[in-house]
C-alpha cells in the first residue's frame, strides 16, 4: 500500500484550489490522484470534476469523507469550517490537510490536534512557505552560520488583501470570530517562515491597529464594521539571542511584498519578494560576509529545487513541497510536513500578539 498513489478528496472549491491545490497535485501525479471533489453546489462540484479529469463530485462533505476510495481529506473551506470538516475526516480514520488558520481559536484547534493524535491519523496543515526552496535554503544558511551570531532578525509583509472595498462573496472573513484577517492568516503564514529560521520569540509586546474600521460591500454598497487589524506590528527578543522585529500590512493598494533581513556578527542576509503571496518566481536571497560590503546574490541550490514543476507560480509550488513531503512522511515515518502541531505554535504566537497589545496600548 505505501507505494500506491495517495488519493486525495477536496473539500472547498474557491481560487485556492484551483490555483494552488490541484496545479501543484497534478505536478506529483507520481505520487497522488484527486479522486473527489466537494462543494456545497453540485454544479460547481461538477465543472471542477469534468475539467480536472475526477472521478467522484459530491455536495455534501460526508459523502467525500465516506468515499472509500480517498485516503487523505483536504479542508480548504473557510477557517470557521475547518474544525467541522476535520472532524469528519478524523472520525472517518482518514489523514486530514486543513488550511491555516486551523482553526478559529487556539483551544478547538488543541481539541482537534488531540483527536487525530487518539485517532492515529496523519495531519497536516497549510503552513507551506516553510517548504519553499528559499524558506529552507534561508533556514540551512543560518544554521550553517553564515551571520555568525543573530543580532536581529526584521521583516515586513505587505498585501492588497482586506482592503476597506471587499466583495459579498467573501463577507464570512468579516466577523473576527472567523479568525480571518491581516494578522491571523498572513502573519500566520510568514511569522513561520521567520521563525523557522532565526528561532522563536522569548519575549515580545505588539500595536495592532484598524486603520479601516469599515468595509463597504462591492455589490450593495453597505458599510460593515471591520473589527479586525489591518496593521500589525511586533518587536521582541529571540530564544537564541538577538532582537527582531516584524510588520504586516494589510490593505496596501501599492504594494511592497516581502523583505527579510538577518544580521548577526559574521554576516547578514536578506530574502525578498515584490509580491507576499501570487509570486511567479521565487523570493531572492542575498548576504554579506567578511569583508563585502555589497549585496552578493546566493542562487538557491539546486538539491532545493527537486520538484520539476518550474511551470508552476512559486506561490504553488510551495503546495506541491507540502505534498510531497506529506508522501515522503507517509511512506517513510517521518515528520517532515507543518502538522496541527505547528498550527499551534502560530496559534499561541498570535494569542500572545493580541493579548500584549490589549494590555499596553488600548
Amino acid at each position: 500500500m505505501k507505494n500506491e498513489k495517495i488519493r486525495i478528496g477536496i473539500i472547498g472549491l474557491g481560487g485556492w484550489a484551483k490555483y494552488g491545490h490541484i496545479p501543484a497535485l497534478q505536478a506529483l501525479a507520481d505520487d497522488y490522484e484527486i479522486v473527489a471533489v466537494s462543494s456545497r453546489r453540485q454544479e460547481q462540484a461538477d465543472e471542477y470534476a469534468a475539467q480536472f479529469h475526477i472521478k467522484h463530485a459530491f455536495s455534501d462533505a460526508q459523502a467525500l469523507v465516506s468515499c472509500p476510495e480517498v485516503d487523505l481529506v483536504a479542508v480548504l473551506a473557510p477557517a470557521m469550517e475547518h474544525a467541522q470538516l476535520a472532524k469528519l475526516a478524523i472520525a472517518a480514520g482518514k489523514d486530514v490537510y486543513s488550511e491555516w488558520p486551523l482553526t478559529t481559536s487556539t483551544a478547538e484547534s488543541e481539541e482537534l490536534l488531540a483527536l487525530a493524535e487518539a485517532q492515529g491519523v496523519r495531519h497536516l496543515v497549510g503552513l507551506q512557505r516553510r517548504l519553499g526552496p528559499s524558506a529552507r535554503y534561508l533556514r540551512d544558511l543560518v544554521k550553517q552560520g553564515y551571520v555568525g551570531q543573530i543580532r536581529s532578525a526584521r521583516m515586513t509583509v505587505s498585501v492588497d488583501a482586506f482592503e476597506p472595498l471587499m466583495s459579498e462573496k467573501h463577507a464570512w472573513a468579516f466577523p473576527a470570530a472567523n479568525f480571518s484577517h491581516v494578522l491571523s492568516i498572513y502573519g500566520g503564514h510568514f511569522m513561520d517562515v521567520l521563525f523557522q529560521a532565526v528561532g522563536y520569540p522569548k519575549k515580545l509586546t505588539a500595536v495592532l491597529e484598524n486603520q479601516f474600521p469599515f468595509f463597504t460591500v462591492v455589490e450593495t454598497g453597505a458599510q460593515v464594521p471591520n473589527t479586525t487589524p489591518n496593521e500589525v506590528m511586533v518587536i521582541g527578543s529571540l530564544e537564541v539571542g538577538g532582537l527582531f522585529a516584524v510588520q504586516i500590512e494589510g490593505a496596501q493598494h501599492h504594494r511592497t511584498g516581502l523583505q527579510i533581513d538577518i544580521t548577526g556578527t559574521e554576516g547578514v542576509l536578506r530574502v525578498s519578494n515584490v509580491l507576499a503571496f501570487g509570486n511567479k518566481e521565487d523570493n531572492t536571497v542575498e548576504g554579506m560576509k567578511g569583508d563585502e560590503t555589497t549585496w552578493s546574490l546566493l542562487p538557491i541550490p539546486a538539491e532545493y529545487q527537486s520538484l520539476a514543476a518550474a511551470h508552476l507560480d512559486a506561490s504553488t509550488q510551495d503546495m506541491a513541497y507540502l505534498y510531497a513531503a506529506y508522501a515522503r512522511d507517509r511512506k517513510n515515518g517521518t515528520f517532515e510536513a507543518s502538522t496541527f502541531k505547528d498550527a499551534l505554535k502560530q496559534h499561541h504566537l498570535i494569542d500572545q500578539i493580541e493579548q500584549t497589545s490589549a494590555v499596553f496600548f488600548n
